[in-house]
């Protein structure tokens, strides 16, 4: 019989965290080719052509299926064997990867990173369940704290990795690098994969394919005339297709409450919406994640089409937001939420607004056709109010949550968090598009175009704060350790995760 390879919890030291680095190798894939899209996005536009949208179609082509296929993904791995599914999943991201490096046409792009977003829902969910099955006590206490680190780390590296990238056009590659670096980190992932140990659910839940086939298309139906409203903005067919898309979100709320009367598997948990809390934490996760990811893309289009920044310079202009965000995450979850809890989500969300009204006043008084200068100060101001945010946030929504729902909360703030991101970019990126195609494309009309978007992320902002108010309760919040390590992972362009 072949020998077993796999790092159970009584394995050797060195096998266990050989496996563990395997993990988060494979999740910091996922989110540096994320945050790596947010700047070579307008790069890979002037080279493939096609509308203006398809520079939001490049991200989000990739996150809406992510975020609606999660849960499935999880349900997957209880059933098949996590191990089994996390190979598949890296298997498929690597093979998608290779072919968003080939793509000759913008179709052939969006269809391939598509693959992409439901190959990550097929690893994300796993990673967990799988650091479980290896290490136990204190080891994994430390197995499950690496992985805020790591994520930091990540998303910090990926706008930079991004700009030199594609700067360095190695052998003439410009932006397909940016995907062929996923080939070396997915197939050094899967080598070690051997070392992972087989795991699954004792309780095998059942798939509701059609909860996810409505979930899917309810959620593409309402952004595909966000994203597309600059060609096709008030049109009846726009209108049609949103509404469209509202009602099979209704159809899929029905769905779920008719399958949990059953007594089947839904996709959404129904006790998780016994009071107003976790319903206002999945409102107030979509908006502030429609904030910082859609920001993001606006600040490297501004860059790339109004002073005509090179991409490494943009990919640098996001820096000061990453290292505040990493920086201030740290803090708060060492020092801050400790001591005052909550509270601390509203002193992130005033840091977050003062950013964006500092990056305002920026593009109101920055020349047309030269770098603004001071906006990286008002991007760290951000980045320290997405820090000082998160960690409260995940603290106080899992707080609310029952033992035995746990794993169905992280699943829908999850989905949460990468669809408000889906929808950022769709939004933000649109008004910004809108604003700055009003007469000729110059310096000018994208600094209105950016001012306007900003404008928007603060009344979005605001909206956070309502929704983060009905978050709260007087008792003290449950598990500030674990919340506090997933939650230190970022929500930069959409990667940043809670599994």
């Amino acid at each position: 019989m072949p020998k077993d390879l796999s790092a159970s919890p009584g394995a050797p030291y060195h096998r266990r965290w050989a496996a563990l680095a395997a993990l988060l190798a494979a999740e910091a894939m996922n989110l540096l080719d994320s945050t790596i899209m947010t700047v070579a996005a307008p790069v890979i536009h002037t080279d493939l052509g096609g509308p203006a949208s398809d520079i939001q179609w490049f991200s989000a082509a990739y996150t809406l299926p992510f975020a609606v296929l999660l849960i499935t993904g999880g349900r997957l791995g209880d059933i098949a064997g996590r191990k089994r599914v996390f190979r598949i999943g890296v298997a498929g991201f690597v093979l998608a990867s290779l072919l968003c490096a080939l793509a000759v046409s913008p179709a052939m792009l969006i269809t391939a990173r598509a693959v992409q977003g439901a190959a990550a829902a097929l690893v994300i969910p796993q990673t967990i369940g799988l650091i479980r099955s290896m290490f136990s006590g204190d080891e994994l206490a430390r197995a499950m704290g690496s992985i805020g680190p790591v994520m930091g780390l990540a998303a910090v590296c990926g706008p930079v990795l991004g700009g030199v990238l594609t700067h360095a056009d190695v052998l003439g590659s410009s932006w397909r690098a940016v995907f062929l670096v996923n080939l070396p980190l997915g197939l050094g992932v899967l080598a070690a994969a051997p070392l992972l140990r087989e795991d699954r659910s004792a309780r095998r839940p059942r798939l509701d394919l059609t909860g996810t086939a409505l979930a899917v298309l309810g959620t593409g139906l309402l952004v595909h005339p966000l994203i597309e409203s600059d060609r096709a903005g008030g049109s009846p067919r726009a209108w049609g297709t949103l509404a469209a898309g509202l009602l099979v979100m209704v159809v899929f709320g029905l769905h779920q409450r008719r399958r949990t009367r059953r007594g089947g598997s839904a996709l959404v948990e129904a006790g998780l919406f016994r009071d107003r809390g976790f319903p206002a934490a999945l409102a107030a996760s979509v908006l502030f994640f429609a904030v910082v990811n859609g920001l993001m893309v606006v600040v490297v289009l501004q860059l790339r089409l109004g002073p005509h920044t090179d991409v490494r310079s943009a990919g640098l202009t996001l820096l000061p937001w990453s290292c505040a965000m990493a920086i201030a995450s740290w803090i708060a979850g060492a020092r801050l939420v400790p001591r005052s809890g909550s509270r601390v989500m509203f002193a992130g969300l005033a840091t977050l607004l003062g950013g964006a009204l500092a990056a305002i006043a920026v593009y109101a008084t920055s020349p047309a056709t030269s770098y603004p200068w001071p906006l990286p100060a008002a991007l760290a101001a951000c980045g320290l109010g997405q820090g000082l945010f998160a960690v409260p946030f995940f603290t106080t929504a899992l707080g609310r949550v029952r033992p035995h729902e746990t794993g169905s909360a992280a699943g829908l703030l999850n989905a949460a968090q990468q669809l408000g991101g889906t929808l950022g970019v769709a939004l933000l990126g649109t008004i910004f598009l809108h604003a700055a195609a009003v007469g000729p494309p110059t310096g000018v009309t994208a600094l209105s175009g950016a001012r306007s978007a900003f404008w928007a992320a603060a009344g979005l902002i605001a909206a956070t704060g309502v929704a983060a108010v009905f978050m709260r309760r007087p008792a003290a919040v449950a598990e500030p350790g674990l919340a506090r390590s997933v939650s230190a992972r970022p929500a930069s362009a959409k990667g940043g995760r809670l599994d």
